[in-house]
């Protein structure tokens, strides 16, 4: 099973503790998110990510196409990967925070197709051309690349039916934020497959990453406390943002409850989403919906139950955990040890 997580690059001491547990505990990759009126700009972030790591992969999870074009995205990630020596993914998405908060609509479908083909080609070295744009080229961007398979790889980040299937049609992998239940990880991941083939493509060869909430803490109530707020931005913004929740896997009584969620959550986390998610009842279903957290002794418990469940792949952010590094450094240190010897 692999491993990684995300966070919002707050500050440079941040970012460096960051890296340095990303190695030392044996982390699969580390991501750095988009989201401008939040955290630091993520290209400098990754920079920093790529120079202090030697083995973990480093990803944008994620940036969009819309406050970052997709051919300057294509020579950012190429440039990035000649820093990690081909660790770099670059995930893109509709747009959330890192959109909504600076007044800009996110991208329709047809747009993150294009989008995502367009940088694909751009990163093999051949020019191409967007609909409405001009042409672009980054010749240099495929040297030293001895295949195709050797150039970062382009992930979509969703969770609705639609983005998922485009996901297996077109990207070379996916971040799935749908859940880490075996019910919502086998719905999530049967509609990446379904995509792939019905776009003729091996299912097989497109990497699957679940994203959930981590909060790993010796006080487990103070875990409790910050997760709230995670939960509804993931909950608001990402995987039940949609007219119909019974697409989305929720159950009928909690409709209207997700929907004051939608409605009041903010894009730029804190006390007052954690405490609107207690408010709402929703706390124990996000929860064990979307999040590993507590003690070590909670957080290995419920890994091995998503593991159990079906998980091979997970992201998880930390962004506003109560000590995002002190949780990724307890996480590593006391959880990923002992999980990976009981699997």
């Amino acid at each position: 099973m692999e491993v990684g997580f995300f966070f919002w690059p707050f500050d440079v001491p941040l970012i460096r503790r960051m890296a340095d547990a990303a190695d030392r505990y044996g982390y699969d990759m580390i991501g750095i998110a988009d989201t401008p009126g939040n955290a630091m700009d993520p290209w400098v972030a990754a920079t920093l990510i790529a120079e202090a790591t030697e083995r973990t992969r480093v990803a944008l999870c994620v940036t969009n196409l819309v406050s970052r074009q997709p051919a300057v995205s294509a020579a950012s990630i190429a440039s990035l990967d000649r820093i990690a020596e081909g660790r770099c993914v670059l995930g893109i998405g509709a747009g959330h925070s890192g959109t909504r908060n600076l007044g800009m609509a996110h991208s329709s479908l047809s747009e993150i197709d294009q989008g995502i083909r367009h940088i694909k080609t751009l990163l093999s070295g051949e020019a191409a051309t967007l609909e409405d744009g001009g042409t672009a080229h980054l010749p240099w961007a495929a040297n030293g690349a001895a295949a195709a398979s050797d150039t970062p790889k382009v992930f979509l980040a969703g969770s609705g039916p639609r983005t998922l299937a485009l996901a297996g049609a077109v990207a070379d992998g996916a971040f799935i934020n749908y859940g880490v239940t075996a019910d919502t990880m086998a719905q999530s991941e049967g509609r990446v497959r379904d995509g792939a083939i019905a776009a003729g493509r091996d299912p097989d060869q497109i990497e699957t990453w679940q994203i959930a909430s981590m909060d790993c803490n010796e006080d487990a109530a103070a875990a409790r406390r910050k997760a709230g707020a995670i939960l509804a931005f993931m909950a608001g913004g990402y995987i039940l943002d949609a007219r119909d929740l019974n697409t989305r896997g929720v159950p009928e009584h909690l409709h209207g409850a997700v929907r004051e969620l939608r409605r009041r959550y903010s894009t730029r986390p804190g006390d007052a989403d954690a405490a609107l998610v207690d408010e709402l009842g929703l706390f124990d279903y996000l929860a064990g919906r979307f999040a590993i957290l507590g003690t070590p002794d909670d957080c290995l418990k419920q890994l091995l139950a998503a593991h159990k469940a079906g998980l091979r792949r997970v992201m998880f952010t930390v962004s506003v955990a109560a000590d995002p590094a002190g949780a990724v450094e307890l996480f590593g240190e006391q959880v990923l040890r002992r999980f990976r010897a009981a699997i």
